[in-house]
């Protein structure tokens, strides 16, 4: 009887994947590993992993072995070696030295009048090092593609940088180059016996251009796990278990479901659990974004990695290791950033064309004048000159001086951009979603009015709040103590000074015996009508009202809030002229978010949503047609800021949502944010002109050189030029203008 077989059973694996040095890399390898039986995978450049589902027999070295055959080298993610210190970078040492040596091989070989008796040789001397050692990865790369039958850009630079270096020793040693007093002289047709060429400023050049690129790109890349490392760090390392009615502190990868640990005041909960004892105030607001502490007691729920302002905790785990929320939202982090696409450049995506197509022009070349009867050299010289005029200085050039100047420029204007992979998206975005707290708003509670019965004044209220709470512990307290030192400059003592645990405070100052807190805690005094209507309207905005009284009346509400900062309105509106739709997204309440939402000017809302909600949100967006930005600065805005097509993390947030963001806002000011996207569309349509010029100058060139028009000299010099206008283009982003409070607004940039 015929039975249905059973689909295998399937596991997922991470692989680093080394090597890959451009994105036909990445897909090289990928097509290697979906040619396997039963495997599915996707290698994503920007992180340098490939991940990977194949059914459980294939073991993780068989998918090792297949990277290896198609010239790359991998292992199991979490298994490669940390990335080196930018000081002790092998590529940074690499780059510098060749920098300094190839510098006055480019000028002696670009301004005839410099050139001194004997100086080729001491180009020579310079040069020989940077085109063998320093372009021995390219050289290596190169031979690794060669041998399985394929070519990249680092084939193409291989053989123009070797070509340049060959040609000039044959002239140098076997040729008229290297007699006395040697000028270069320039003509636009090529000479019959081109004997007295040398080349080496193209061999220097041309190394020192690509690595300076492949550096900046690869010290990116570098960083793309940074964002989960830097969340899981903001765990707690140890915690205090409780053992036979002892403390004993241990490594809080030891704790186990069940078990009770204690959290005292300025400590991290170790993980999830409930309070089995105890009274605290517990700032969520790394995890949850709720700008304001939250009290617990006996029978509450609390986070890992929340942080206990005041008050013993017991609490039992459980949760502990991945099953923690913070680990899962990790996970998310994780998640979407390896499926996050890396932005293919233009000549990585036009390689596997344009590297075939030169090769078989250049021998197509050598082969005609052969043929011809031209002669050997002549033969040799339409060939180099092919290969030279075809060797990717400019294409080099194009994207990283783009970047090095624009990301300059941004980071005057206190913009970091993370990665060239997402100025794509940020060309295209069309909604930003705003996170609430810290980035819309202060982040922190504020007092913003002082409410006052009859006969009492807001400077007297202040003053006998300010005081009595400057005794307490609580963040809203201190808020308002705060406040109070800021005006008067120093306050009264309280004395018998007594705080009630989710309640509120009461001391004496002046005489006066004065309550302040919820109103559970005035039970028994007399409050004005104007005050209840204060604090009732006060609370349907979503802030906190403070009651306080004295003399048995209630005489004064003070209210509390997530302040807005005092550009979020102003970056708003520029938004908008940006083209973008804006979108408020918080953990906060629906009444706290219509507030502010309205002070800004922002219609869409979304409010109490949770951190794998926010994921949820911006992938409705997206599945909607909505190209999405997201800007957060919190914990629970990691996993958010990974998903969206461009992650914008406040600077002043917490490191982890600054690593899962695409662009960091250092200064914390929405402003920047229309800085960053601005620049961000400046940047990338100067990349694109640049590329479209290179592109250009190529196919215009070696048509010229292959019908022996133009002499290898002239092409290292067009090449030059090439360059030159490439850089030229590109410096040109250091004018850049942002959107400073009563500048001129930045015109909106055209679209593709």
């Amino acid at each position: 009887m015929r039975t249905v077989a059973e689909a295998p059973a399937l596991a997922e694996v991470e692989l680093a994947i080394g090597g890959m040095t451009c994105g036909a890399c990445a897909a090289r390898v990928e097509r290697k590993l979906n040619k396997v039986d039963g495997v599915s995978a996707t290698v994503n450049y920007a992180t340098g992993k490939a991940h990977v589902v194949a059914p459980t027999a294939t073991t993780t070295e068989d998918l090792v072995r297949v990277v290896e055959t198609a010239g790359y080298t991998a292992r199991p993610a979490g298994q490669e070696q940390p990335a080196p210190d930018s000081d002790a970078d092998p590529a940074r040492t690499r780059l510098l030295i060749s920098a300094v040596l190839a510098t006055p091989v480019i000028v002696l070989g670009m301004v005839p009048f410099l050139q001194f008796s004997q100086w080729q040789w001491l180009s020579l001397t310079l040069a020989a090092p940077v085109a063998v050692w320093g372009a021995w990865p390219i050289h290596r790369a190169a031979w690794a593609n060669l041998r399985h039958g394929t070519g990249t850009m680092d084939t193409l630079v291989s053989l123009g940088v070797t070509a340049a270096f060959l040609w000039s020793l044959y002239s140098l040693f076997l040729g008229n180059a290297g007699v006395p007093g040697l000028r270069h002289e320039f003509s636009l047709a090529p000479k019959p016996f081109a004997h007295d060429g040398i080349y080496l400023e193209v061999a220097a050049g041309v190394t020192v251009f690509i690595l300076a690129g492949r550096y900046f790109e690869a010290r990116s890349r570098r960083r793309a796990g940074a964002a989960v490392r830097a969340l899981l760090d903001l765990g707690a390392k140890t915690v205090a278990v409780l053992r036979d009615g002892r403390e004993q502190r241990i490594p809080v990868e030891q704790l186990r479901v069940g078990d009770e640990f204690v959290t005292r005041p300025g400590e991290k909960i170790a993980t999830d659990g409930v309070v089995l004892a105890g009274d605290s105030t517990v700032d969520l607001s790394a995890v949850t974004g709720e700008s304001m502490p939250v009290e617990v007691s006996a029978g509450d729920e609390v986070t890992g990695a929340t942080i206990a302002l005041s008050g013993r905790l017991v609490v039992r785990a459980v949760r502990v290791g991945a099953d923690t929320r913070l680990a899962r939202i990790a996970a998310l982090v994780e998640k979407a950033q390896s499926g996050k696409a890396a932005a293919q450049r233009l000549a990585d995506r036009v390689a596997a064309v344009f590297v075939p197509i030169v090769l078989v022009l250049a021998l197509g070349t050598l082969g005609f004048w052969l043929w011809s009867g031209a002669g050997a050299d002549a033969a040799i010289t339409a060939a180099v000159a092919v290969l030279i005029i075809a060797c990717p200085c400019a294409l080099g050039l194009a994207t990283p001086t783009a970047l090095l100047v624009g990301t300059g420029r941004a980071a005057q204007l206190g913009v970091v951009v993370n990665g060239p992979e997402v100025l794509e998206s940020t060309r295209r975005v069309d909604t930003i979603v705003l996170d609430k707290t810290g980035t819309v708003t202060e982040g922190r509670p504020t007092l913003v009015a002082v409410r006052t019965c009859e006969g009492v004044s807001a400077e007297e209220a202040l003053w006998l709040v300010g005081a009595v709470e400057d005794a307490s512990e609580h963040p809203i307290g201190a808020c308002i103590a705060t406040a109070a030192v800021k005006q008067f400059g120093e306050l009264p003592p309280a004395r018998d000074f007594r705080s009630v645990p989710g309640a509120g405070v009461r001391g004496v100052v002046g005489g006066c015996v004065v309550t302040a807190g919820k109103l559970d805690l005035l039970t028994g005094f007399r409050m004005p009508k104007s005050l209840l209507d204060a604090k009732n309207e006060a609370e349907r905005a979503g802030c906190t009202a403070i009651a306080a009284g004295w003399g048995g009346i209630v005489r004064a509400v003070l209210v509390v809030a997530d302040a807005v900062k005092p550009t979020s309105a102003a970056a708003v509106r520029r938004l908008r002229r940006l083209g973008l739709r804006p979108v408020l997204l918080t953990g906060d309440n629906e009444a706290a978010a219509r507030s502010i939402a309205k002070d800004v000017g922002i219609r869409q809302v979304f409010a109490g949503v949770s951190p794998e909600g926010k994921v949820r949100v911006i992938s409705e967006l997206q599945s909607r047609g909505a190209v999405v930005a997201m800007a957060g600065d919190g914990v629970n805005d990691a996993a958010a800021l990974a998903t969206a097509d461009v992650g914008l993390s406040m600077g002043t947030g917490t490191d982890v949502a600054i690593e899962a963001g695409d662009l960091t806002l250092v200064r914390g000011d929405l402003l920047a944010a229309v800085d960053a996207i601005a620049l961000s569309r400046r940047t990338l349509a100067t990349i694109k002109a640049n590329l479209c010029w290179a592109f250009a100058y190529n196919l215009a060139a070696l048509p010229l050189a292959a019908f022996g028009l133009l002499n290898p000299m002239i092409a290292g010099a067009a090449m030059a030029l090439s360059s030159f206008l490439v850089v030229s283009n590109s410096l040109r982003l250091a004018g850049f203008r942002g959107t400073v409070p009563g500048r001129r607004e930045l015109p909106r940039p055209g679209r593709d």
